[in-house]
């Protein structure tokens, strides 16, 4: 029994491991737009003036540093298996405007060449007017951006007026950007080395993108086997992400910092989406526990093909899915179809509860681990065998990622399309209703 122990341990370590792709919706900004546009708190609110992150923190200093030991205080109380931050890494007031940004940097635990500087990520076919245009690498500290080849980024002044809205969607996507990347100690860097998060428990330690997998993904509602075998899959820190930057909001806004306030809260935001992707709520989507004890019996018998077969798959669906909901949303905002379905069902005024701190564990990952399995078969009933059930084949190296839409549309098979909309549709009801109470909470409004 311990070896069996072992090996599905094994098993599950390995496709954390192998899978590379942690975006949950690539493109965050793409389904905040319709959701915050319709928000009357956030289009009625005034444009806000751009500081730099030195200046929020120089104005704010006094007041964060008990800001931040209180929440660390939460962190421990509230959430498990939590990593400590050190003692060494504590905020404290010196007035020290040289160091001040490292001090918040490594305080709250992000990546320390993280960019911060002020900007806007526009919409597909949004004119950027005269504002400057940016570079990814101006805005981020990882090394591949493929990704942002047809997203435009346009830089923003210090003492500029900007409306919060945009503001908020920018934010939304900026996670993504490097800022959870390199974080653990086997990542290889300086802060993996001082932050106190460990080893990573999931997730490829040496690609640089997959490094931020455990404070993106939301494990906890496996089955009570697989969490007995396999607690390191617990470890999980969006729950984490999501109260920090939430305080830091409300800090923001109640000392008249309202920039930093709707930028914060976009950050926030981002991990609440994240946790509505049952590829990120779920280890091995459309994989029972008992096929996984199958395929552990297999591999200690020296048959290890059902294993990799299952991993493969599963990374390919997930980024098969990702692709192909950015491409449908890039194609309603380039066409401007406001009567699309997404936009209108994101748009749509819900029923919204009053926010609490276990709605991202107990409500939005609960919901989306339920629906892993009936998206997981949509996709293999729905998209090209090729790209999502063949074993041997790797999408996420491949050029057919960017092209899975027009891939679809070419079989002439709208059914297939239309069902995977309406799962995808289902899925973002979640960020919608979370997401704005969420937004509701800092600002104070029932």
């Amino acid at each position: 029994m311990k070896n069996f122990t072992w090996k599905l341990i094994i098993i599950l370590s390995s496709f954390l491991f192998m899978h590379q792709s942690t975006y949950a919706w690539y493109l965050h900004t793409l389904i905040a737009h319709p959701i915050f546009s319709s928000m009357d708190a956030i289009t009625s609110s005034d444009s806000v003036t751009v500081t730099s992150i030195n200046e929020f923190l120089l104005a704010v200093e006094q007041e964060l540093e008990s800001s931040l030991l209180q929440e660390e205080q939460w962190a421990r109380e509230n959430l498990d298996y939590y990593s400590s931050r050190p003692n060494d890494l504590i905020f404290q007031a010196t007035g020290n405007p040289a160091d001040i940004r490292q001090r918040f940097i490594e305080a709250i635990r992000i990546n320390p060449d993280s960019k911060l500087i002020s900007y806007l990520q526009l919409l597909p076919g949004a004119d950027p007017g005269d504002q400057p245009i940016l570079k990814a690498t101006d805005i981020t500290p990882l090394k591949k951006t493929r990704g942002y080849n047809n997203v435009r980024f346009v830089g923003l002044n210090n003492g500029a007026l900007v409306d919060p809205l945009s503001v908020l969607v920018t934010a939304n996507d900026e996670p993504d950007m490097g800022l959870d990347i390199g974080l653990y100690e086997d990542n290889n860097t300086t802060a993996g080395k001082t932050y106190g998060f460990g080893s990573q428990p999931f997730g490829n330690p040496n690609l640089e993108y997959s490094s931020q997998a455990p404070l993106h993904m939301g494990l906890y509602h496996e089955a009570k086997l697989i969490n007995r075998l396999a607690p390191f899959m617990k470890e999980c820190y969006p729950e984490y992400r999501i109260h920090q930057y939430k305080t830091l909001s409300e800090l923001a806004f109640k000392l008249g910092q309202d920039y930093w306030g709707w930028r914060f809260m976009g950050w926030g935001l981002h991990y609440i989406a994240d946790l509505a992707q049952p590829y990120h709520t779920s280890a091995l989507p459309g994989v029972s526990t008992a096929k996984m004890i199958l395929m552990n019996s297999l591999d200690m018998l020296g048959s290890s093909r059902m294993k990799n077969n299952a991993i493969q798959l599963v990374s390919n669906r997930h980024t098969a899915i990702e692709a192909f909901g950015r491409q449908l949303l890039e194609k309603a905002y380039l066409g401007q179809d406001q009567d699309y379905l997404q936009i209108q069902s994101l748009s749509a005024q819900v029923s919204v509860p009053k926010y609490e701190d276990s709605f991202p564990r107990n409500y939005i990952a609960q919901a989306s681990n339920a629906q892993a399995k009936s998206l997981d078969r949509a996709i293999a009933r729905g998209m090209p065998h090729k790209l999502v059930s063949d074993p041997s084949f790797e999408l996420g190296n491949s050029d057919e990622q960017y092209e899975i839409l027009s891939i679809m549309q070419k079989l002439e098979n709208p059914a297939a399309i239309s069902d995977l909309e309406t799962q995808l549709n289902d899925l973002l009801q979640l960020f919608s209703i979370y997401g704005r109470s969420y937004v509701l909470s800092i600002l104070s409004i029932e």
